[in-house]
């Protein structure tokens, strides 16, 4: 196996569970006002060395970053770090000491929120009052607990104001029975309605539909982009993987008081 094919799940150091939201969970705590940091050019033939050897990398994914002789790389929204040779690689959040800012949580959000822009609403289920303040997408699995009782308050989200975007994410992955009950909620005719029976304990009786296989595919395939941890795993527009499973107060506090460190850090 190449290591370009396994970074992604090195990145997403998951344990496939259901997630609550607590301080330790992955959540992105970006620079209130991000530094100006200088970022050499990058030769061509350090880009043509980084994506021969990860796969899904392209030229334009590579970019040059603070620390010299080490280079930044985009897929889909996580970050890493590359050395010049292309023998090396890390992930994790980059500091700068003397301002003490997080320079990767700012360029890690950016690009999930790309990621998540670009992502058809029509791969997606959503439940969404009829003058929605704020908008989360949520990748959840039909048989996770905590996406369960999140869904229980569904209504109320809507009734605060929050447009929800379910991505399906079938934790155990494809050929599992997870995976099979999803396809079912996207294969039914009404599939806000089984999601919600599904969410309840209830099997789902569809017929194979002819893009239940690929719908599934490519949102499983967003979410192992984004990196997720867990389910829920809850995104802001902004681009912020704000946690695991909130109340709806929680939620409408959490997004809000990223919307405003999103507005404090535009340029």
């Amino acid at each position: 196996m190449r290591p370009a094919r396994v970074f992604p799940r090195l990145l997403a150091t998951a344990t496939f569970c259901c997630a609550a939201a607590t301080p330790g969970f992955a959540q992105d705590k970006p620079a209130t006002k991000p530094a100006a940091t200088a970022k050499a050019a990058v030769p061509a033939e350090v880009r043509a060395r980084v994506v021969s050897k990860m796969d899904g990398a392209r030229p334009e994914d590579v970019s040059g970053s603070p620390i010299p002789g080490v280079y930044e790389v985009t897929v889909g929204g996580m970050i890493v770090y590359v050395t010049a040779d292309g023998k090396y690689l890390f992930s994790g959040n980059l500091y700068d000491l003397d301002t003490q800012q997080n320079l990767t949580a700012e360029r890690r959000s950016t690009a999930r929120a790309r990621a998540l822009a670009a992502a058809s609403e029509s791969d997606m289920i959503i439940f969404s009052p009829s003058n929605p303040k704020m908008t989360v997408t949520v990748f959840t699995d039909v048989d996770c607990q905590f996406c369960r009782r999140f869904h229980t308050q569904i209504a109320d989200l809507n009734k605060a104001g929050v447009r929800v975007r379910y991505v399906l994410y079938p934790r155990t992955g494809p050929g599992t029975q997870s995976w099979k009950e999803a396809e079912a909620v996207w294969c039914s005719k009404d599939r806000r309605e089984a999601l919600t029976r599904a969410k309840r304990g209830e099997e789902i009786k569809a017929k194979p539909c002819a893009d239940g296989a690929k719908a599934l595919k490519a949102q499983y395939q967003l979410g192992d982009d984004l990196g997720i941890e867990g389910t829920p795993a809850i995104f802001t527009q902004s681009g912020d993987y704000i946690g695991g499973y909130m109340t709806p107060a929680e939620l409408v506090n959490t997004v809000a008081q990223a919307q405003k460190a999103a507005a404090a850090a535009a340029p």
